[in-house]
């Protein structure tokens, strides 16, 4: 179904990129929505099972031209399936992508804030401030308070209400350049918005509610990817420090 709004104008020229890593039952589901807001979609199969593989190959042929699909030969994270999807999406001519998860926690009738407000200020990133209900798990909510305190120290301010949502977009021309100094999975989300904050892209906040579907799978791994939050935190907080001087006169 054609979207009723164009978000494409000159010099803005938006994606959608989801990274998936067998989530092909709830992206199945969640698919026609994304189909209706008329933007291209780019999904990025980051090492899935022959299965969910399989599945992927379908929707991307059976959509009529809307959807287009990238294999990555083996598992290499979240953080690396979405950049290959940034890169893609720039190499393909878009000025923007949306970055959308596809196990279906994520609001998806937001998205046309999001494109609207990065049609109106192209020069932000425009990321979620995350409202969760009553499903979300305890250890989930400290971790993430806890994430965000890092952050504010590492980029001293209080300007970034959460950085670990995978709901945003990014302006590809400031972002596609530091995607290299970022990590490969988990720990890619609040690291890029920490680099973001630091090379002087403004960023939006819109509120954006998340669930947690009882029966989903989630590709977070409790100490391997704990472990490389904190060490991400570690390396920030030097970076910060090396920064101190710019980032405070910025304030």
């Amino acid at each position: 179904m054609p979207a009723d709004v164009s978000y494409s104008v000159e010099g803005h020229r938006p994606c959608l990129v989801v990274p998936v890593h067998e989530h092909h039952a709830p992206l199945e589901r969640i698919l026609p929505e994304l189909q209706r807001l008329g933007v291209p979609i780019l999904l990025v199969d980051d090492g899935s099972s022959p299965e969910c593989s399989a599945a992927l190959e379908r929707l991307a042929q059976n959509s009529g031209g809307t959807v287009a699909l990238k294999r990555r030969p083996r598992n290499g994270g979240k953080g690396a399936a979405v950049k290959d999807g940034l890169r893609w999406a720039a190499e393909l001519g878009h000025t923007h992508a949306l970055q959308v998860d596809a196990d279906g926690q994520h609001d998806l009738s937001v998205l046309p804030a999001f494109l609207e407000a990065s049609r109106r200020e192209p020069a932000a990133a425009v990321c979620a401030d995350p409202r969760f209900g009553a499903d979300a798990p305890a250890s989930r909510r400290r971790f993430r308070r806890l994430t965000n305190f890092w952050v504010a120290v590492n980029t001293l301010s209080r300007a970034v209400p959460d950085a670990m949502c995978g709901l945003r977009m990014y302006p590809l021309v400031s972002t596609v350049p530091l995607l290299d100094s970022c990590g490969d999975r988990m720990e890619f989300d609040p690291e890029l918005l920490v680099r973001l904050r630091w090379a002087r892209v403004p960023l939006r906040f819109l509120e954006a509610r998340v669930r947690y579907p009882e029966g989903g799978r989630s590709s977070f791994r409790a100490v391997e990817d704990n472990a490389r939050i904190s060490w991400m935190h570690t390396r920030l907080f030097f970076g910060m420090l090396i920064r101190a001087p710019r980032l405070i006169l910025k304030k």
